[in-house]
């Protein structure tokens, strides 16, 4: 298979007007933005109609909304008939995902005032989440995982889940369902797409709303999510899957390939992967394993539509490959130099870190524990990746004595002023007046 990605060169001295091009990807699609906001629209003027209708337009699904549901029976079904198999692993990669996710939660923590009073903050788990799992092209049982367990861990009470069904029944995949009971979720929907977000958000009679969103998906899904922001939280923008690599001449051609063909491969045509290095032989090695693995792979159709998003950086220095890496703010960032540790603090955007040669990105898709469910599209510069903590809420607390109010009085009654909010000071010296 004839496949190239396109080489440029940059210099601090001499920059690529196509790498600018490159970078400033948007995060949203405009044109899925216009047709999310129409189908968001709808649903939340006519509920559960016109979630079944534009379900059925974009997924083929043709249900009534009583059919909305995957059942709690269906659910343990999926979960049996999954084999002790299939069981054990989703068990070990929940065990995974749990473990540190627990040890990264925040905990409630107290100060003591001057005068003896008390300043603290308390976690609180969120009441409703929806959580959204993409099932167009694959089953992806892991984002199940990766997100619905850290609602679990973080006490949520009410995970609801949607996720695209397949036919007109609506069929969703077996060992997906299994994932999801497995994970804990307690509720389940066969809905897609921009119908699942506006569902989520807005509530109809069949599915209640939540109060955060979270989950990643395609330019639809990206583009609804970002609409609704206010009547929900969400968790960030998670979009098409993105890579960048960077390493030096010391890299193996064979491992930054394969890596590059495993994002490549979701096949939606918006993925991206960029390898910046300083090492022109190591770009053509690239490219030569590329040709050689592509050839073997399942999907390469798929990866060879992806292809355009992905692209070769030859920079002077490691330093300026760095920089093209902080400006791209990737999704996933492989960090395949000679110290990569060394490289590590020079790092100030991306979602995800993996270092060295024994550490792919698959490892943090599947296995190692920190969800994937990150952020896409630049915003990794503002964003990051989903944790426990994406499903609980901070409050605050204080708790004053006598004595601490009264040091304040001063702070109290000159802002109040300066702002002209008397009823503000009266409030504190209220308390002191004599009775």
């Amino acid at each position: 298979m004839n496949f190239s990605i396109q080489t440029i060169t940059h210099t601090l001295r001499d920059p690529s007007p196509k790498l600018d091009a490159y970078l400033a990807r948007p995060a949203v699609d405009p044109a899925a933005e216009e047709v999310a906001r129409e189908v968001l629209s709808a649903v939340r003027r006519e509920g559960d109609a016109a979630v079944a209708r534009y379900a059925k337009r974009f997924d083929g699904t043709d249900l009534p909304p009583e059919k909305f549901a995957v059942s709690k029976a269906e659910r343990v079904a999926a979960l049996d008939a999954a084999g002790a198999e299939f069981r054990q692993i989703l068990s070990l990669a929940i065990r995974r995902i749990s473990a540190f996710g627990k040890a990264g939660m925040r905990k409630n923590w107290s100060m003591s005032t001057a005068k003896g009073g008390m300043l603290a903050e308390q976690f609180t788990p969120i009441g409703r989440v929806g959580v959204y799992v993409p099932g167009g092209a694959a089953p992806l049982c892991s984002t199940a995982l990766m997100t619905i367990v850290l609602a679990k861990v973080a006490g949520v009470p009410e995970i609801a889940v949607c996720t695209p069904g397949k036919g007109a029944e609506g069929t969703v995949d077996g060992h997906l369902l299994a994932a999801v009971e497995a994970a804990g979720a307690t509720e389940v929907y066969r809905i897609g797409g921009i119908p699942a977000i506006a569902a989520m958000a807005y509530g109809t009679k069949t599915i209640r709303r939540v109060f955060k969103i979270a989950g990643p998906g395609g330019p639809y899904v990206t583009a609804a999510k970002r609409l609704v922001y206010g009547e929900v939280d969400l968790d960030m923008v998670a979009g098409p899957s993105e890579i960048a690599i960077l390493a030096d001449e010391h890299a193996s051609a064979a491992f930054v390939a394969a890596d590059f063909l495993s994002q490549l491969e979701h096949g939606s045509g918006h993925e991206r992967a960029l390898l910046a290095t300083p090492s022109a032989s190591l770009v053509r090695a690239v490219q030569k394993a590329l040709e050689g693995q592509v050839a073997r792979l399942s999907r390469a159709d798929k990866i060879a539509r992806a292809a355009e998003g992905a692209l070769f950086v030859v920079t002077d220095t490691l330093e300026t490959a760095v920089e093209v890496i902080n400006r791209f703010a990737p999704e996933h960032l492989e960090l395949q130099t000679d110290e990569p540790h060394k490289w590590l603090k020079a790092v100030k955007n991306a979602g995800a870190i993996f270092l060295g040669p024994w550490t792919p990105e698959p490892a943090g898709d599947f296995a190692a524990g920190p969800s994937h469910v990150l952020p896409t599209g630049g915003t990794a510069a503002f964003f990051s990746g989903l944790t426990v903590d994406s499903f609980r809420k901070r409050s605050s607390v204080i708790s004053y004595t006598r004595a601490d109010l009264q040091e304040s009085l001063p702070i109290i009654q000159t802002l109040a002023a300066m702002e002209g909010l008397d009823a503000h000071a009266r409030s504190a010296t209220i308390r002191f007046d004599a009775k």
